[in-house]
């Protein structure tokens, strides 16, 4: 197993290559600061700690880090500036995410899509929760029951790299995102579940996508076929909850879609293989 000092060293070296090879990226800044001692490769490196640390909270992994790896970041800054840094470069993960997902390229196109609910409380606070409900957040239902918050939907090639997330209300249909993710697809064959059926679905992601979209109810036949290969998407979820993907305790929607990133941005380099695990 890696030791924590050589994963570190792999998140830092890819975020600060990338920078390099992209400096118009590196130079968002617009103040006489523009480079300062604790750079933004660090401040990253700090964030995507939590998915190896299994950390429920960024504060708990930014405190972990500070108290026993303060020679790694001898510059390291305050909680309170490390956050307000780390939702800055916000931007800055997506493009990041983007290049982790493209690391070798595919060698076919086929993908998978689905929905995960982002609850923002328990169930016991449904008839007084507030918490994001001006940034979106409200009532939605899947297999678990209903919950509070937004709905994550995720395409994700076949071999594992996750290729296009969106995060929207809870109560939206799972066919109102498909569209937005499938045009991060360069064409191919999507396979969904029985929420993404119905021939318009089907209709609009064929000329708008040059998609294929497949489902249980157009391959009947096959349903042991298309569930064995719809675990993989179960398999990431289930990896995504592992790393307390499904507990927010953000007070903001940028906050929240940040972190979100930053966990999918982890799992993308470990399945890129760039984070060693």
């Amino acid at each position: 197993m890696p030791s924590i000092n050589h994963q570190m060293t792999e998140i830092y070296v890819f975020i600060d290559d990338y920078l390099k090879a992209h400096p118009t990226r590196a130079n968002w800044r617009r103040s006489p600061n523009d480079a300062p001692e604790f750079a933004d490769a660090e401040v990253l490196t700090i964030a995507l700690r939590q998915g190896c640390f299994g950390c429920a909270t960024l504060k708990k992994t930014y405190e972990l880090v500070a108290n026993n790896y303060r020679t790694a970041f001898p510059h390291v800054c305050s909680y309170q500036q490390w956050r307000q840094r780390l939702h800055a470069l916000s931007t800055l993960v997506e493009q990041l995410l983007d290049a982790a997902r493209t690391v070798n390229g595919f060698d076919c196109a086929f993908y998978l899509v689905d929905s995960k609910p982002i609850p923002v409380c328990k169930a016991i606070r449904h008839g007084r929760v507030r918490s994001l409900r001006e940034a979106g957040a409200y009532f939605g239902k899947s297999s678990g029951g209903w919950f509070f918050g937004f709905k994550l939907h995720v395409l994700r090639h076949v071999s594992g790299r996750v290729v296009n997330p969106i995060l929207t209300p809870a109560n939206w249909d799972d066919r109102e995102a498909a569209l937005a993710l499938a045009l991060a697809a360069d064409g191919g064959v999507v396979l969904g579940d029985l929420g993404y059926r119905g021939p318009k679905a089907a209709e609009l992601l064929a000329q708008e996508a040059d998609i294929l979209l497949l489902t249980h109810a157009d391959a009947p036949e096959k349903r042991a076929l298309v569930n064995s290969v719809r675990q993989r998407v179960e398999t990431l979820f289930s990896q995504l909850w592992q790393q307390f993907i499904d507990r927010v305790f953000s007070r903001s929607w940028h906050g929240l879609w940040n972190t979100i990133k930053l966990k999918l941005l982890h799992y993308n380099l470990c399945h890129a293989g760039i984070l060693s695990i």
